[in-house]
């Protein structure tokens, strides 16, 4: 699980050319953002996402409440997160079938979610400008619609969480 800010200050990726041309790419530099909320089971492509205006205790705990709902019943959930102040803050409200383990500090690579978010923004969320928060939200949730099962299972591979054939 974890959180990722793209906006309309966006990210720059490289672009096909011929070669020896200067292609010219779109930068925006208005200040508006979302954030993204997203937990991915990297085994089975399975996700939960919350496009939201900010990061704080209370947009986490709305997330927490999404992805207790979309859980089946028997399941219990492993959230694998760093250590920001929302994720362990006093009044986070952790539903019963949902259990965190706090990664070590400055450890990104250890989280599936970290490539998720170089993906989307390689992918739909980069050379873009965008009119108002609206359309910036609407990107957002485009962008994570078009992610498949394959496409999480693939990108969020993490060698350390699969089940090991003993």
């Amino acid at each position: 699980m974890d959180e990722a800010r793209f906006g309309q200050q966006g990210t720059i990726t490289n672009i096909w050319a011929a070669r020896g041309s200067r292609p010219t790419a779109v930068r925006q530099t208005k200040y508006e953002w979302c954030y993204l909320y997203a937990a991915v089971e990297p085994a089975t492509g399975e996700s939960a996402a919350l496009i939201a205006p900010n990061v704080d205790t209370g947009t986490m705990n709305q997330f927490l409440k999404i992805l207790n709902a979309e859980r089946n019943a028997n399941e219990h959930i492993l959230l694998i997160m760093d250590g920001a102040g929302w994720h362990k803050s006093k009044t986070i409200k952790l539903p019963a079938g949902i259990t965190v383990l706090l990664l070590p500090p400055y450890s990104p690579e250890l989280n599936p979610a970290e490539n998720l978010w170089h993906y989307l923004r390689s992918h739909y969320l980069s050379n873009h400008a965008y009119k108002n928060y609206t359309e910036l939200f609407d990107a957002g949730t485009d962008a994570y619609r078009k992610l498949t099962p394959e496409v999480i299972k693939s990108v969020c591979r993490c060698v350390y969480l699969e089940k090991r054939a003993d």
